[in-house]
Formats: C-alpha cells, sequence, structure tokens
C-alpha cells in the first residue's frame, strides 16, 4: 500500500521546444518547456560534425589505415 498525501500528482502535460515541436506525456510538472529537443538536436538531425583539433582524426585514420 502506498502511503496518502506524499506523492506528486501526476498529470498529462505538455513539452514545448523552441523549434515548434510539440510532445504530449504524463509528468509531476505542468507545461515543461525546452530548448532543445530529438527533431532539432544535431546529433539527431546528422548536422553534428567532427571537430579536429591538430589533425587526430587524419592521424588515427593513416595509423589504421583506415583512408
Amino acid at each position: 500500500m502506498m502511503k496518502e498525501g506524499i506523492h506528486p500528482n501526476y498529470q498529462q502535460t505538455t513539452i514545448k521546444c523552441a523549434c515548434g515541436e510539440v510532445i504530449e506525456t504524463g509528468s509531476t510538472k505542468k507545461d515543461i518547456k525546452v530548448e532543445i529537443c530529438s527533431k532539432c538536436h544535431p546529433f539527431y538531425t546528422g548536422k553534428q560534425k567532427l571537430i579536429d583539433t591538430s589533425g587526430r582524426v587524419d592521424k588515427f585514420n593513416k595509423k589504421f589505415g583506415l583512408r
């Protein structure tokens, strides 16, 4: 048995991203606003770029014959 009155109220809520995406879900908070979501995050959209400092990626590829 769960104790009465100590658990937060679980309710339907909307998550709104800065890009305009709206997600309906359940949470203990009401109307959550986020700056980045899976629709606009560079990792999930494929727009992420490798930042190569001092040629480390090229050195690795050359060492193991990957290019």
